[in-house]
């Protein structure tokens, strides 16, 4: 990596940081609304939710851009993650629902006589948190280990994931584990004993996630730098030469999935409270295409690329899905055979792709005045050469 290039993004990661952390909650916070520069408490939710998408973006670039592992079930550990947390949310909620009972509305309204013994632990905050991380860690595990213990890759891997988060989110939508089946968890009202609806909480939500975002790209920029990130990047570009070379590539795959599986969770913890639901929808396979989608119209392999997908592609879905709701499938779609076809890099890689453009065309341009130079002086020599004979 270019010295330029290091710097240009620790500066890039700064100008973000005050942004994300600084700017945007300050003009929410402190600018009046009759001001230009307010920000609503509507835009600092919406955009919350972007960086939730992004954390699960980097999730998936880490395995697909710098692994070669394209899952399309990343989503399922998102969601995963989220009703985790938002079991812990469920049950601050009290007397204070629909039906003045103990238990979540849901389980009233089914005829639950008490609180599921699985749902005891999840009353305490710290427990919640660690099964943010150990429920999806724990999925990834034992699916990993099975997968890559019988060397499934390619496309098989993927048509696997797929039919894992497909299966997980028929048992979600049938109520199997008591999760609330179609309509999920809903109806959250506190966090930590703050309202979670107020605009300083949702506030302090959005940093946490700015702050989950920033920490998850050092990370992973750290980890990629690494001995470990130069043998991941040998695994995705030829797996067979790293089994020649004595390395176990399962193992570095298996760990690469897990770490993957535990940031797509920590995505979906804070994008629940910012939502206020979550539903089997969010783990349904398109999900996780639209996530390869965002990897793959930011800049696959870049984890800055990821990152600026999410929020650009959300952004327009917001946009389209507004002005032209039947159409938004087709424009998505769209976009990414533009950028398989014309963009393999993405939009991070796109001013290198101008650039080279422009060398190459630079280039040819001299070599056709040369050549056309060389043309028009032959017939001069030659008639010089005559009239000395």
């Amino acid at each position: 990596m270019h010295k330029s290039f290091r710097q240009a993004e620790i500066w890039g990661i700064a100008i973000a940081a005050i942004a994300i952390l600084g700017v945007l909650p300050a003009l929410n916070a402190f600018v009046p609304e009759s001001s230009p520069l307010h920000v609503s408490d509507f835009t600092i939710n919406l955009y919350g939710k972007y960086l939730c998408y992004a954390v699960l973006a980097i999730s998936v670039d880490l395995l697909w851009g710098y692994t070669g592992l394209l899952s399309l079930g990343q989503c399922m550990f998102f969601a995963l993650g989220g009703y985790a947390f938002g079991m812990h949310l469920m049950l601050l909620i009290g007397k204070l629902g629909q039906y003045h009972s103990d238990l979540p509305d849901f389980m009233v309204f089914l005829g639950y006589p008490k609180l599921p013994l699985h749902w005891e632990p999840f009353r305490s905050f710290w427990f919640a948190v660690a099964a943010v991380v150990f429920v999806p860690g724990l999925v990834a595990l034992v699916f990993g280990f099975l997968a890559f213990r019988s060397r499934i890759r390619g496309v098989y891997f993927s048509i696997l994931t797929q039919a894992l988060t497909y299966a997980a989110c028929l048992m979600f939508f049938r109520n199997d584990f008591t999760f609330g089946g179609n309509n999920g968890l809903t109806d959250f009202k506190f966090i930590l004993g703050y309202d979670i609806r107020s605009a300083v909480t949702q506030r302090c939500l959005f940093i946490a996630t700015g702050v989950l975002l920033i920490l998850t790209y050092l990370f992973c920029r750290w980890l990629t730098l690494t001995r470990f990130g130069k043998i991941q990047r040998a695994v995705r570009d030829s797996e067979n030469r790293v089994l020649f070379s004595g390395y176990a590539a399962a193992n570095f795959k298996l760990f690469v999935f897990v770490v993957s599986a535990i940031i797509a969770g920590l995505a979906g913890a804070l994008y629940v409270p910012q939502v206020g639901i979550i539903n089997p929808s969010e783990m349904a396979p398109d999900k996780s295409l639209e996530a390869v989608v965002w990897v793959a119209v930011g800049g696959r392999g870049t984890l800055i690329g990821p990152v600026v997908g999410a929020i650009a592609v959300n952004a327009l879905k917001s946009w389209a899905t507004r002005a032209y709701p039947d159409l938004w499938l087709i424009i998505l779609g769209g976009m990414f055979v533009i950028v398989v076809l014309f963009l393999p890099k993405g939009i991070v890689g796109l001013p290198m792709q101008l650039w080279s453009l422009f060398k190459r065309s630079t280039t040819l341009w001299k070599k056709v005045q040369e050549q056309h130079a060389g043309t028009t002086e032959l017939p001069i020599k030659e008639s010089s050469t005559r009239q000395g004979g």
